[in-house]
């Protein structure tokens, strides 16, 4: 049995919590603060700390230094819900073992409490390096798909593994890469990012690896390659899945050799570089397909990152909405504010452009506003995703015709609703388990469920991610 001290203000989080851990037979401490929480690990020391961020009195950031001097490295799980990029990295850089966003569900926590304690039993804790805490251009949002990325970028920038960034246009992949330069070792040596799509298809050899004289026509001198010049720093791979398959061979071999051979040289050139990849496509089935080599892949995602859609996360949209309209206005323009109207149809829109174009719709709203609220008129037209009309067509002549052939089978007499939602639940479920990140609460949302309805069915259906 262990002793977990969960310190918490937040009755509701503490009473969950303590049904949940002395139900599996752990002994809890409630704390209401730091200094409450203080005085309990005088009198007894804790197997874990849960922490939450937003204390009366001393924070749980700052009160991680004192419980570690207290309690010898005992494992800290930090839990915010008003975390962002500076939060998550203090908390890694603190010795934090992980980081929970409110809200979360209860199944969630247990499993991280678990690997906690498994991880207190075999391993002895040890504070992460330090690292740099300059944040420069930062990643913004409040919600639980955006503390995830938050989390996992604290989490990789220290180690130095080669990191892919998955998401759509727009939705800041490479922000992402150079936060986890900014918070590496390597952050005072080159980010150098590399946008493959742009690169010349006959110069694309040269541009990474560098040519000697002679080596084509035109070239009159030797020239130092991308790659070359990236050494002891991080080259950031701007959209990977556009890499030609010839230039790939070499890409991985200077991977894993450590070596850049110059285009029309028969001598290699030792250099080390962090990669971060990024891409929009799912390169997994690139490699299926051969566009993309399967051990360059696994070479290139040693650590994933998927970015989440701003569709997916619209309680971000007005929190980035007046941060670009501050922006602008620190700039020298007058806009004032957003109306209530504004606001929500903001929320209303899908942004197929993601942030990049909410970015430029507050921009839009700005100027037209001329130093008036921005209203309904001043937003400019959705630029939306095409409506789906065909598919849901679709899908409705499929459920047609599924029904009429059960229906036209001798066996079939009742429980054809039941077949139905045993068919077409699972894959909807997953869908939007994906697209909030496996969190139960946002997925039971967006269904339009209760949160405890989706479990039930979930278990039902043996398809719990």
């Amino acid at each position: 049995m262990s002793h977990v001290l969960i310190v918490d203000d937040e009755e509701s989080i503490c009473w969950g919590l303590e049904r949940l851990l002395t139900e599996t037979g752990h002994e809890v401490s409630v704390a209401a603060s730091a200094e409450e929480a203080f005085n309990t690990v005088a009198r007894r020391r804790p197997d874990l700390v849960v922490l939450d961020v937003r204390l009366p009195g001393m924070d749980g950031l700052t009160a991680m230094q004192h419980l570690t001097e207290l309690a010898g490295p005992v494992p800290i799980v930090v839990v915010t819900a008003f975390g962002n990029l500076q939060v998550a990295v203090t908390a890694m850089q603190n010795g934090a073992f992980d980081y929970l966003a409110k809200p979360f569900d209860l199944e969630q926590a247990a499993t991280v409490i678990d690997r906690a304690l498994a991880h207190r039993a075999g391993d002895k804790l040890t504070p992460a390096a330090p690292m740099p805490v300059g944040l420069g251009q930062e990643l913004l949002g409040t919600s639980a798909a955006m503390q995830e990325v938050f989390k996992r970028i604290a989490l990789v920038a220290p180690t130095g593994a080669s990191v892919l960034i998955t998401g759509e246009s727009g939705t800041g992949k490479e922000l992402v890469a150079r936060a986890i330069h900014r918070h590496s070792a390597l952050a005072d040596r080159p980010f150098v990012p590399v946008h493959l799509a742009a690169l010349s298809p006959t110069l694309i050899e040269s541009e990474l690896f560098g040519h000697v004289r002679g080596a084509f026509t035109g070239a009159e001198g030797s020239r130092q390659g991308i790659l070359e010049l990236a050494d002891q720093g991080t080259v950031f791979f701007d959209e990977a899945g556009d890499i030609p398959p010839n230039v790939q061979v070499k890409l991985l071999r200077v991977l894993e050799q450590h070596e850049v051979t110059p285009v029309g040289s028969a001598q290699s050139r030792t250099t080390a570089f962090r990669v971060i990849a990024a891409t929009n496509r799912d390169l997994k089935d690139d490699y299926a397909g051969f566009s993309l080599r399967r051990d360059l892949y696994f070479r290139l995602a040693a650590f994933e990152i998927e970015l989440p859609p701003l569709r997916a996360r619209v309680e971000d949209i007005p929190f980035l909405a007046n941060h670009f309209l501050a922006r602008i206005q620190r700039s020298g323009q007058s806009a004032t504010r957003f109306t209530r109207a504004a606001l929500e149809e903001l929320c209303r829109r899908s942004w197929p452009g993601n942030v990049r174009q909410l970015r430029h719709a507050v921009e839009h709203g700005a100027l037209l506003a001329r130093g008036q609220e921005i209203d309904l008129e001043h937003l400019p037209p959705p630029m939306d995703a095409p409506s789906p009309k065909c598919a849901a067509g679709e899908l409705a002549t499929a459920v047609r015709d599924w029904a009429e052939q059960r229906l036209g089978e001798p066996a079939t007499k009742n429980g054809l609703y039941e077949s139905f939602l045993t068919q077409v639940e699972p894959p909807l479920f997953k869908a939007v388990l994906h697209s909030t990140f496996q969190n139960h609460s946002a997925a039971a949302d967006v269904l339009g469920i209760h949160r405890a309805t989706l479990r039930k069915k979930l278990r039902e259906r043996h398809d719990t991610p």
